[in-house]
C-alpha cells in the first residue's frame, strides 16, 4: 500500500492510530473530536483508509479534508462515510473540530436488521461538501442519540445492549434521512439550479451525436458532469421529483422522442437508432410503459 495511505481495520487500530485509550468496545466507539490528535498519524500529506463506518457531528470545522480536496464548514454539521473511504489529515493549524465522531465496524451489524438495511442509507457515500447541516434542535436531539449508545456500551454489557444500540441507529438514520430530505427541499434555489444544470445537460447530450453513438448516459458520468455524487444526486431527485436519476433520464429521453415522432418523418426505427438503441423493441417497450402508448399510436396523434 501506498506509503501516504495508513490502513485501519479495527475500532482498536483507529484508537490507538489516535493516541487513544483502549475502547471500551471493540465494534463501536464515539471519540470527542477535540481529544484527536492531528499528529497522531505522522505527516499532513498522510491518508486514512478506514474500514469502518463513521458518523460526525461538528462545529467549527473551518476545513474538512477528503481525498485530495479540502471544504470548508462554519456551522454544525453531519457528515457520513461508509467503508474503504479516504479521509485525509486536519492540518495542525486548523482550528479544533468540537463534536463527535462514531466509528462502527461492519461486523457490529451482524445478525441485526441494519445488516442489509445499511445499505439503503444513501448518504454514506455523498462526498464531505454534501454534508448534512444541522439546526440547533437537530443537533440537539443527534447528540442525545450519540449520548445514549455511548451511556450503552459504556454500562455492564448484557443480552439487551447491542438491540438497545442497534434500535438507537436507527432511530439516528431515520432522522438524518429527515433531515437530508429538508435540506434538498429548504435549500431550495441551490437544489433547483442543480436540476436545472442536470435538464441542460440531458438536453445538450440528446441533442448531439453522443446518444446515437454511446448509448444513453449513465448515472455516474451525469454525477460526475455536476460535480456531486451519484446517491447525492438521487437523494436530491427523489426530494424534488419523486423520481430516481435513471426515471429522470428516461423521462428527458421520451421528450425527445416524442419531439421527433410528432415533428419529422423518420421511422420508429430510425427514432430509436437516434435515441441510442440497438433494438427498436427495446425503445418501443420503454415508450408505452412511459407513455401507455406504443411510438405508432404517438404518432398517429399528429397526422
Amino acid at each position: 500500500m501506498n506509503n501516504n495511505i495508513i490502513r485501519i481495520s479495527s475500532i482498536a487500530e483507529g484508537h490507538k492510530a489516535q493516541q487513544l485509550p483502549p475502547p471500551a468496545h471493540p465494534l463501536i466507539s464515539i471519540v470527542n473530536c477535540e481529544d484527536m490528535n492531528p499528529r497522531a498519524v505522522g505527516n499532513p500529506g498522510v491518508r486514512v483508509l478506514l474500514d469502518l463506518y463513521t458518523i460526525s457531528i461538528k462545529t467549527n470545522c473551518n476545513k474538512i479534508p477528503y481525498g485530495h480536496q479540502q471544504y470548508d464548514f462554519e456551522a454544525g454539521m453531519m457528515a457520513f462515510m461508509a467503508p474503504n473511504q479516504l479521509l485525509g489529515t486536519r492540518d495542525v493549524s486548523d482550528p479544533q473540530p468540537k463534536g463527535w465522531m462514531m466509528f462502527i465496524h461492519p461486523d457490529f451489524f451482524w445478525n441485526t436488521p441494519l445488516a442489509e438495511k445499511i445499505r439503503q442509507y444513501e448518504f454514506f457515500d455523498y462526498a464531505v461538501n454534501e454534508a448534512l447541516f444541522l439546526s440547533e434542535k437537530e443537533q440537539a436531539l443527534i447528540n442525545g442519540i450519540f449520548d445514549n449508545i455511548r451511556l450503552e456500551y459504556h454500562s455492564n454489557i448484557d443480552k439487551f445492549s447491542k438491540q438497545i444500540m442497534i434500535s438507537h441507529l436507527e432511530n439516528l438514520l431515520s432522522y438524518a434521512d429527515r433531515f437530508y430530505n429538508r435540506q434538498f427541499i429548504t435549500r431550495e434555489k441551490s437544489s433547483h439550479q442543480l436540476l436545472d444544470k442536470l435538464n441542460k445537460l440531458l438536453l445538450d447530450y440528446f441533442n448531439s451525436d453522443d446518444l446515437a453513438i454511446k448509448g444513453l448516459p449513465t448515472v455516474q458520468l451525469i454525477s460526475e458532469a455536476l460535480n456531486v455524487s451519484p446517491g447525492y444526486l438521487r437523494g436530491l431527485l427523489k426530494a424534488l421529483t419523486g423520481q430516481s436519476t435513471q426515471q429522470h433520464i428516461h423521462d428527458k429521453l421520451i421528450e425527445k422522442a416524442k419531439e421527433k415522432l410528432s415533428t419529422t418523418r423518420l421511422s420508429v426505427s430510425e427514432i430509436a437508432y437516434e435515441l441510442g438503441f440497438e433494438h427498436m423493441q427495446s425503445f418501443s417497450k420503454l415508450f408505452k410503459q412511459k407513455t401507455r402508448q406504443s411510438p405508432l399510436e404517438f404518432r398517429a396523434l399528429f397526422n
